[in-house]
């Protein structure tokens, strides 16, 4: 998938911003056009959190994304608002291991992922983001796991550095799932 227009939503602390982050600074690497806008509630941790992706070959007219192809539900609540904005055949990766309904939409690609549940077993909760993260990169070819992984060794912080094998272990999980 050449151009995309992403939402990332769930509960602040859970990675949305950051797994967007990753994506908009791929794109960069990559001289694709992008646009990245964060939301989030006040409480941060806990409270709700969204954020608009796209990444695309011409110049961005605006950074909301009103007709995701790609949309990242790592809550019910999540899924909930933002299920029916999807465009036909996009794609909805949905967190089932928070989520306890299916999607009701027919017309789209469903991609359930427990993905909090794996990143339990790999040691760490806060990487559910990161397996979702290699879920969406298989199933839309966005972008390779090699791409991210140069991307995240570029946009971390040298005192982060040391996290980037953690979190590829948790994408190349995500990714083989799909």
């Amino acid at each position: 998938m050449e151009n995309c227009e992403v939402i990332l939503a769930g509960f602040g602390g859970q990675g949305i911003l950051f797994t967007g982050k990753l994506l908009a600074y791929a794109a960069m690497l990559k001289g694709k056009q992008l646009s990245w806008l964060p939301s989030y509630g006040p409480e941060m941790r806990g409270g709700t959190a969204n954020c608009h992706v796209i990444v695309a070959d011409e110049p961005i007219g605006s950074p909301i994304v009103t007709k995701p192809n790609i949309l990242v539900a790592m809550n019910k609540p999540s899924l909930d608002k933002f299920e029916d904005s999807v465009a036909e055949n996009g794609y909805i990766f949905v967190d089932s291991s928070l989520i306890d309904r299916r999607v009701e939409r027919t017309d789209v690609n469903a991609v359930y992922i427990d993905s909090t549940r794996i990143a339990n077993e790999i040691g760490n909760k806060s990487l559910a983001n990161m397996v979702m993260l290699g879920a969406v990169l298989k199933a839309t070819e966005v972008f390779s796991l090699n791409e991210i992984e140069e991307t995240m060794k570029k946009s971390l912080p040298a005192k982060r550095l040391s996290l980037v094998e953690t979190n590829m272990k948790a994408v190349k999980e995500g990714y083989g799932l799909v």
